[in-house]
């Protein structure tokens, strides 16, 4: 019978190639990693690891052992999600993936409340920008905007409406805009150059018209960090009406709609998840992420 604290051992020396490493990773002394591999080739009899330069480098029977390591490890991970799932208990790790825009002003409050909830969950938060791709059964993605070809489902959470905005010392300074055409003479602050091959503005009784941006003086690549330049007063931009309220709830007047009753295309904002059967808390994961969206993102919302 092996030992799993030996194979977690040997696994982790096979991906890093160095004790030092793979102790960090695992929250080991060195010495402790050092004896579980020293007993792991003991019974097995034969070496598993040598040392070439500055690295370990599996032996063939190294080579040999890994394919069953892995795969025991991975059986053992397998057996302790049904166990769990048999458990009234919601317990284990999930990584739950959010668009940066919404990270802080949505699912902060949202996942405070979840964890406090389900004390035995372990949960990692990251923010991002770019779309996800790739399934994985523990990890779950809100992403805001088109989602592009993936391999997970995708579901809709609502959508963000959008429209144009300064702040009011750019706009004393430099007049307020009275058609999408007087765009041009103005700054432009885009995000990840979005408007570079033009932007379509819809209006109620004018119909649409297509906006061709100055070049932006100023790109960036993160949502929070388009709202603080157009907040500086550095130009005029494009942003969802809900992200311009919740900033206006703690810093009030630093945003204006320019030319209101004009509209961009509104950001769809979407869970997606993988196919097939969730782990438990999985499906709570899910099932509170769908109750909290706001009811702004399924309504229409006009600038302030």
């Amino acid at each position: 019978m092996h030992d799993f604290n030996e194979l977690t051992a040997f696994d982790a020396v096979m991906a890093t190639g160095s004790l030092t490493l793979s102790a960090r990773e695992l929250d080991l002394a060195k010495s402790t990693l050092s004896r579980r591999i020293s007993q792991l080739e003991s019974r097995l009899g034969q070496p598993l690891l040598r040392r070439q330069a500055n690295r370990l480098i599996p032996t063939e029977a190294g080579l040999l052992f890994h394919d069953y390591c892995r795969d025991m490890l991975a059986l053992a991970s397998r057996s302790r999600e049904a166990l769990a799932e048999l458990s009234e208990t919601i317990s284990g790790h999930l990584t739950l993936e959010v668009h940066g825009a919404l990270a802080r002003c949505w699912l902060a409050p949202v996942i405070d409340a979840f964890l406090a909830r389900h004390p035995d969950v372990e949960l990692s938060l990251h923010a991002r920008e770019v779309a996800p791709r790739i399934p994985d059964s523990h990890r779950l993605h809100v992403w805001l905007g088109p989602v592009p070809p993936t391999e997970l489902r995708t579901e809709s959470l609502g959508q963000l409406t959008r429209g144009l905005y300064a702040h009011p010392d750019y706009l004393d300074r430099h007049g307020v805009p009275s058609h999408p055409r007087a765009l041009a003479e103005h700054a432009w602050i885009d995000l990840l150059g979005h408007s570079r091959r033009g932007l379509w503005l819809h209006h109620a009784a004018q119909g649409s018209v297509h906006f061709r941006p100055p070049r932006s003086r100023l790109d960036v690549d993160l949502t929070l960090l388009h709202v603080d330049a157009i907040a500086r007063g550095r130009g005029i931009g494009l942003l969802p009406h809900w992200l311009v309220e919740q900033r206006e709830a703690h810093h009030p007047g630093e945003l204006v709609p320019c030319l209101p009753e004009w509209q961009a295309a509104p950001l769809p904002v979407s869970l997606l998840s993988a196919y097939g059967h969730q782990p438990r808390r999985v499906a709570a994961l899910l099932d509170t992420l769908r109750r909290a969206a706001p009811a702004a993102w399924r309504a229409p919302t006009t600038a302030a």
